[in-house]
Protein backbone atom coordinates (compact mmCIF):
# COMPACT_ATOMS: atom_id res chain seq x y z
CA UNK A 1 0.00 0.00 0.00
CA UNK A 2 2.94 2.18 1.07
CA UNK A 3 4.28 1.57 -2.44
CA UNK A 4 1.18 2.58 -4.49
CA UNK A 5 0.55 5.70 -2.25
CA UNK A 6 4.63 6.81 -3.22
CA UNK A 7 3.68 5.60 -6.95
CA UNK A 8 0.60 7.75 -7.15
CA UNK A 9 2.34 11.14 -4.80
CA UNK A 10 5.75 10.38 -7.63
CA UNK A 11 3.61 10.54 -10.34
CA UNK A 12 1.91 13.48 -9.49
CA UNK A 13 5.05 15.06 -8.74
CA UNK A 14 6.85 14.43 -11.95
CA UNK A 15 4.23 15.16 -14.30
CA UNK A 16 3.52 18.78 -12.68
CA UNK A 17 7.79 19.49 -12.70
CA UNK A 18 7.93 17.73 -16.06
CA UNK A 19 5.07 20.47 -17.16
CA UNK A 20 7.03 23.39 -15.28
CA UNK A 21 10.31 22.78 -16.73
CA UNK A 22 9.30 21.29 -20.58
CA UNK A 23 10.85 18.35 -20.34
CA UNK A 24 9.18 14.50 -20.55
CA UNK A 25 8.28 13.13 -17.20
CA UNK A 26 10.40 10.03 -17.49
CA UNK A 27 13.33 12.37 -17.13
CA UNK A 28 12.33 12.95 -13.39
CA UNK A 29 10.24 9.56 -13.04
CA UNK A 30 12.79 7.03 -13.69
CA UNK A 31 15.26 7.91 -11.22
CA UNK A 32 12.34 8.75 -8.82
CA UNK A 33 11.16 4.60 -9.19
CA UNK A 34 14.90 3.88 -9.12
CA UNK A 35 16.10 5.69 -6.46
CA UNK A 36 12.61 5.38 -4.29
CA UNK A 37 10.73 2.19 -4.98
CA UNK A 38 14.07 0.00 -6.07
CA UNK A 39 13.42 -0.55 -9.29
CA UNK A 40 16.03 -1.74 -11.70
CA UNK A 41 16.77 0.67 -14.42
CA UNK A 42 15.17 -1.46 -16.95
CA UNK A 43 11.67 -1.91 -14.50
CA UNK A 44 11.69 2.09 -14.10
CA UNK A 45 12.12 2.77 -17.96
CA UNK A 46 9.66 0.42 -18.50
CA UNK A 47 7.17 1.36 -16.28
CA UNK A 48 7.72 4.95 -16.86
CA UNK A 49 6.70 4.36 -20.14
CA UNK A 50 3.55 2.06 -19.90
CA UNK A 51 2.83 5.35 -17.45
CA UNK A 52 2.36 6.72 -20.84
CA UNK A 53 -0.36 4.81 -22.33
CA UNK A 54 -3.04 6.11 -20.56
CA UNK A 55 -1.76 9.42 -20.53
CA UNK A 56 -0.99 9.59 -24.55
CA UNK A 57 -4.40 7.83 -24.91
CA UNK A 58 -6.47 10.63 -22.90
CA UNK A 59 -4.69 13.73 -24.86
CA UNK A 60 -5.63 11.83 -28.25
CA UNK A 61 -9.50 11.99 -27.26
CA UNK A 62 -9.26 15.26 -26.27
CA UNK A 63 -6.93 16.81 -29.54
CA UNK A 64 -9.53 14.24 -31.40
CA UNK A 65 -12.63 16.33 -30.06
CA UNK A 66 -11.08 19.56 -30.95
CA UNK A 67 -10.54 18.52 -34.40
CA UNK A 68 -6.73 18.68 -34.28
CA UNK A 69 -5.67 14.71 -34.72
CA UNK A 70 -4.73 13.26 -38.37
CA UNK A 71 -5.39 9.68 -38.02
CA UNK A 72 -3.74 8.92 -40.84
CA UNK A 73 -0.22 10.23 -39.06
CA UNK A 74 -1.22 9.49 -36.08
CA UNK A 75 -1.15 5.73 -37.66
CA UNK A 76 2.16 6.26 -39.21
CA UNK A 77 3.96 7.71 -36.51
CA UNK A 78 2.70 4.74 -33.98
CA UNK A 79 3.23 2.12 -35.71
CA UNK A 80 6.77 3.06 -36.53
CA UNK A 81 7.13 4.32 -32.52
CA UNK A 82 5.95 0.53 -31.85
CA UNK A 83 8.94 -0.74 -34.02
CA UNK A 84 11.01 1.46 -32.39
CA UNK A 85 10.03 0.19 -28.59
CA UNK A 86 10.56 -3.22 -29.73
CA UNK A 87 13.92 -2.52 -31.22
CA UNK A 88 14.87 -0.51 -27.92
CA UNK A 89 13.67 -3.04 -25.86
CA UNK A 90 15.50 -5.89 -27.03
CA UNK A 91 18.71 -3.72 -26.94
CA UNK A 92 17.88 -2.63 -23.12
CA UNK A 93 17.65 -6.54 -22.29
CA UNK A 94 21.24 -6.68 -23.66
CA UNK A 95 22.67 -4.50 -21.90
CA UNK A 96 23.60 -4.26 -18.48
CA UNK A 97 22.44 -2.39 -15.80
CA UNK A 98 25.51 -0.79 -15.32
CA UNK A 99 25.12 0.54 -19.12
CA UNK A 100 21.64 1.37 -19.10
CA UNK A 101 22.44 4.10 -16.28
CA UNK A 102 25.16 5.21 -17.71
CA UNK A 103 23.31 5.89 -20.80
CA UNK A 104 20.41 7.72 -18.75
CA UNK A 105 22.18 9.59 -17.03
CA UNK A 106 24.05 10.95 -20.22
CA UNK A 107 19.96 11.84 -21.79
CA UNK A 108 20.01 13.84 -18.28
CA UNK A 109 22.82 15.73 -18.97
CA UNK A 110 21.97 16.23 -22.59
CA UNK A 111 18.11 16.86 -21.37
CA UNK A 112 20.28 19.51 -18.60
CA UNK A 113 22.27 21.49 -21.64
CA UNK A 114 19.15 21.81 -23.84
CA UNK A 115 17.49 23.46 -20.95
CA UNK A 116 20.07 25.40 -20.10
CA UNK A 117 20.82 26.64 -24.04
CA UNK A 118 16.93 27.58 -24.03
CA UNK A 119 16.75 29.36 -21.44
CA UNK A 120 19.91 31.77 -22.40
CA UNK A 121 18.64 32.28 -25.62
CA UNK A 122 14.97 33.55 -24.30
Amino acid sequence: MIELVAAVLLGVAAGALSGMFGVGGGILFVPTLALVLGLSQLGAQATSLAAMIPVACLGAWRQHRYGNVRWRTALIVGLGSAAGVAAGAALAHGLSEDVLRRLFAGLLLVTAAHLVVSELRS
